[in-house]
């Protein structure tokens, strides 16, 4: 296979680079504000429905995502099939329907489907962004445009748990949703009218043998089931950060103040990626945060992973492992993306479901372990970075930091 190169947007784009970036992110932040806002809305949705078990609550973000790694599956081959836009815009639509059932919700199990309703329609979004990047760019290319994207979109995290509180300030938790439809909205008009269609000229292909494609392409395998893998580490932060902050350190609504600031490791991770792909490859950059994320493990092990460490301490190891995924998540999505071309749709739909399902799948896993400590977390991140180094050296055969074809 040779060498992808890097395709520029075409010259009569009425859309810049500026532009697209921000648009792209948009699309991509839509799952990460209708999670985010969510977490200081926990305690009052426990409350409002008399829910027994402590950590029934964490449902709310983790049925989501399985709402979310389904529509993965209709979004890329029909976004394949009939064309980015129509999928986009449909899926926003179910999105809504989602949204609003949830606001209306009369008891915690309907609210539970509007969530799944919620996920499938914010797979289409998720699943278009990711192929529109790779109908315009490959390679080291690719990587750079996803870390800036990424950069921009975990700015939501960072302002979403204090969004959150001030909707509820103004009112009931409900009004969340009413804001995750009219962010929807304003979303679908703007790629209406600014986003081209990207889809690439000519048949789309078979869905059974894209999938058949991609299924045998080693590095796309290997690095989709690593993906996974550490999703489900940030997943299992994301999912009991109200707990942890609350419950073990005592925080109030203030605890979103601190999931943010942890959050910025993200951004500050993707800004640096995006300025030293391109130079030293993706491989060499994912590899080395990789170990970094597993030695910053082994450093909490070596203390006997402490129940109840001194709260700067568990922030700063949040803080330098979500530093280091910053700089692995981009470069295995692109290491997945990049062999597929043409299949970019339904690779980015295959990558996506698992992502979304191991993410949810072992965040539930971990999450419902939560004894009033932070060891189950930090157990499940050194299980999980364990999976995904050894994925990453069966997909290389042994060696890591090697510059391969695209990266």
């Amino acid at each position: 296979m040779t060498q992808a190169k890097e395709t520029p947007p075409p010259a009569e784009s009425r859309i810049g680079f500026p532009e697209f970036v921000m648009l792209i992110a948009g699309m991509m932040a839509m799952t990460a504000l209708s999670l985010d806002m969510m977490l200081p809305a926990l305690p009052g949705i426990a409350g409002a429905f008399q829910l027994s078990d402590p950590n029934a609550a964490q449902l709310v973000i983790i049925i989501y995502l399985f709402g979310f790694s389904a529509g993965h599956l209709y979004a890329g081959p029909l976004s394949d099939r009939l064309g980015r836009k129509p999928v986009l815009m449909g899926g926003l639509v179910v999105y809504a329907v989602g949204s609003l059932m949830a606001a209306a919700a009369p008891s915690f199990e309907v609210l539970l489907v509007g969530r799944v309703i919620q996920g499938l329609g914010a797979a289409a979004p998720r699943v278009v962004a990711i192929a529109v990047v790779r109908d315009r760019y490959a390679g080291r290319g690719m990587s750079r445009v996803m870390s800036f994207v990424m950069m921009v979109f975990i700015i939501v995290p960072v302002l979403a748990p204090t969004l959150g509180s001030g909707m509820m300030l103004l009112g009931p938790w409900r009004w969340i949703f009413a804001f995750l439809v009219t962010f929807g909205a304003a979303l679908s008009l703007w790629a209406a009218l600014r986003l081209e269609e990207t889809c690439p000229p000519g048949p789309p292909v078979r869905l059974l043998t894209a999938v058949r494609t991609m299924a045998t392409t080693r590095q796309s395998v290997g690095y989709t089931l690593a993906l996974g893998f550490m999703f489900g580490s940030l997943m299992t932060y994301v999912s009991t950060a109200e707990q942890v902050f609350t419950q073990v350190y005592g925080m109030g609504q203030e605890f979103t103040l601190l999931f943010g600031a942890i959050a910025l490791a993200i951004v500050a991770a993707s800004f640096s990626n995006s300025r030293i792909v391109e130079r030293l490859g993706m491989r060499r950059v994912s590899h080395a945060a990789l170990v970094g994320f597993l030695v910053l493990c082994g450093l909490m092990a070596a203390f006997g992973y402490p129940a109840h460490p001194p709260l700067f301490i568990y922030a700063l190891f949040c803080f330098g492992t979500f530093f280091c995924f910053g700089h692995i998540a981009p470069n295995f999505n692109a290491l997945a993306m990049d062999p597929l071309g043409r299949l970019a749709g339904v690779g980015s739909s295959l990558i996506g479901f698992w992502m979304m399902a191991a993410g949810g799948g072992f965040a539930g896993l971990v999450g419902q372990q939560f004894d009033g400590t932070i060891r189950p977390i930090t157990l499940g991140f050194t299980v999980l970075t364990l999976c995904a180094l050894a994925t990453v050296l069966i997909t290389e055969r042994g060696r890591l930091f090697q510059v391969g074809e695209g990266g």
